[in-house]
């Protein structure tokens, strides 16, 4: 996600420091982007040059105090409420005062991610969905303490980079995967409980309900353990059972059966 993002603001002529604390991650991202990028123009759909273009405004870094002048961080770290609770204690020493914080959080609270910050309505979240250079919706989430001029700034952003935006106060999953994730987590209950097989259930929604990717195969795409980390905020934050995850889920990702990025899920890839 965090070089789907970058590539985005690049693609639209902004300068764009691409952080990560591993180099190897770092040089896989860039090269990720080239990659995408050089697709696109196979495909006719950028010109010749775009890639050379976009990956001069992206600058790969390994030290974070490098955000120091940013105007706007999107963090796009694991859904680890830890992880990001840390890098935004971090980020909040290193950025100017007038510097936005945003998250591309999944379901982890825009109001707790603002508390362990000392710039509270200067956090808010916008969620791209995946891949975010193909993707039109911007989930925008607002925190308790997200100031209005927070918002304005970054719904001008959205509108900046031609994309659609959705506005959602901070509930657990916001719009899209409190309404997502029940779903796909239902199909792995079907798969469980033996009603078909993936790829029927897969076709079956495919088919009947027009939906591009089956549920069990969009699973593998988005990661297990980020499925299994959504399921559990929302089944935390509503303490309803309709949230509870599927024990396949839960044992799948335990033996590191992740999808796509493992090459074993649902499907062996």
């Amino acid at each position: 996600m965090g070089s789907g993002i970058a590539q985005l603001f690049g693609q639209h002529d902004q300068q764009v420091l691409l952080f990560d604390v591993s180099k190897v991650q770092l040089d896989k991202a860039t090269q990720n982007i080239q990659k995408n990028l050089e697709e696109q123009v196979g495909k006719g759909k950028l010109e010749k040059g775009t890639p050379q273009k976009v990956l001069a405004c992206i600058r790969p870094v390994g030290d974070i105090t490098e955000f120091k002048d940013c105007a706007l961080v999107v963090e796009a770290v694991n859904e680890d409420q830890k992880l990001k609770f840390e890098l935004f204690r971090q980020m909040d020493q290193v950025l100017n005062g007038d510097a936005i914080l945003a998250s591309n959080t999944s379901s982890i609270s825009i109001t707790s991610l603002a508390a362990v910050t000392r710039r509270p309505g200067k956090v808010i979240g916008m969620h791209f969905m995946n891949p975010a250079p193909v993707m039109q919706l911007v989930e925008v989430v607002r925190g308790l303490t997200t100031s209005e001029a927070t918002f304005q700034v970054v719904a001008g952003w959205v509108e900046k980079l031609g994309k659609t935006i959705a506005v959602s106060q901070d509930y657990p999953g916001f719009i899209v995967n409190r309404i997502l994730v029940p779903m796909l987590n239902e199909a792995i209950f079907a798969l469980y409980e033996g009603v078909a097989t993936a790829e029927d259930i897969d076709r079956g929604i495919q088919l009947g309900l027009r939906h591009p990717m089956g549920p069990l195969a969009l699973a593998d795409f988005i990661g297990l353990d980020t499925l299994l980390a959504i399921c559990n905020v929302l089944y935390e934050g509503f303490k309803d059972p309709k949230y509870r995850p599927c024990p396949l889920l839960v044992r799948m990702v335990a033996a590191g059966h992740l999808g796509r990025k493992s090459g074993h899920g649902f499907y062996s890839y």
